[in-house]
């Protein structure tokens, strides 16, 4: 149950400290009560409003009558707030499609995607959130390396394995650890997991298997990317924008990391999904 307040003041400092204090430990919650918040400033700048059109000053009129107003006001907007169908509802569901907590849409690669059924997200929470969470430690030793921003890396993976929720997995079903859709070409000495996948060429989407490379572990996964990043020469300019995010996605696309002729866009989005994810915890 979620211990997030609902009765405080709309707009109190306490309690909107509090809400921000235990947003890390349940973000979804935590929209729901910002998207009430909200809903009850609305609520009580109408009622001022109302006031305001159809009151006259009066003798009685001073500052501590004023003052008690406004508390009641803002009592009266709390109270009627998370109401079913009310503004706060809406709210919610646009932070949550926004911030990537919502069940709903996540973003899902389109280029080097295994062909298969679902498989169980292996992550803490089915949560984008979950997902940041579960692969920071990894993606900030991989910063380390490169200079790359955790949070692009983590977007990365995101948009490549579907959030967690589509990753390479060998024939007999285990997994591949491989979150970034590397192949294992002819350098490659480890093990690998062959795979149906889908590639754009020439504008249209062909069908075929490919080899992938294996890992022991989702670490290794962010060290191979690092190294890749690092070591091979098509992917210096990367390098070099890796401080923005549109920069990044753009000089991957350019180096041909991906056939997607929409991978720039699509990566860059997820990114920014990650960076906000990352900022709450």
């Amino acid at each position: 149950m979620s211990t997030l307040p609902t009765a405080g003041l709309a707009g109190d400092a306490h309690s909107l400290a509090g809400l921000r204090a235990r947003a890390n430990a349940d973000p979804k919650n935590a929209v729901r009560e910002v998207a009430k918040q909200f809903e009850a400033l609305f609520m009580q700048e109408l009622m001022k409003s109302m006031r305001a059109a159809t009151l006259s000053s009066g003798m009685l009129d001073n500052e501590g009558s004023k003052l008690g107003t406004d508390l009641l006001d803002q009592q009266f907007a709390t109270q009627m707030t998370g109401l079913p169908g009310g503004l706060s509802e809406a709210i919610t569901r646009q932070l949550e499609r926004q911030m990537g907590v919502a069940p709903g849409p996540i973003p899902v690669p389109a280029t080097s995607l295994p062909l298969r059924p679902e498989q169980p997200a292996r992550i803490p929470d089915k949560s984008a959130a979950g997902f940041v969470q579960q692969h920071t430690k990894a993606a900030q030793a991989a910063e380390g390396a490169t200079g790359i921003p955790a949070a692009f890396m983590i977007g990365q993976a995101a948009h490549e394995s579907g959030w967690g929720r589509r990753e390479i997995r060998h024939a007999d079903g285990t997994p591949s650890y491989n979150l970034f859709g590397i192949k294992a070409g002819a350098g490659w000495n480890g093990p690998v997991a062959e795979t149906l996948t889908t590639e754009v060429i020439n504008g249209r989407a062909v069908k075929g298997v490919a080899k992938f490379r294996a890992y022991a572990s989702h670490a290794e996964s962010f060290a191979d990317f690092a190294r890749l990043m690092t070591h091979s020469p098509r992917y210096q300019q990367v390098l070099a924008q890796g401080q923005d995010a549109s920069g990044f996605a753009a000089g991957l696309q350019r180096a041909g990391y991906a056939t997607d002729p929409a991978y720039a866009d699509k990566l860059t989005r997820v990114i920014n999904t990650a960076l906000r994810l990352q900022r709450m915890t």
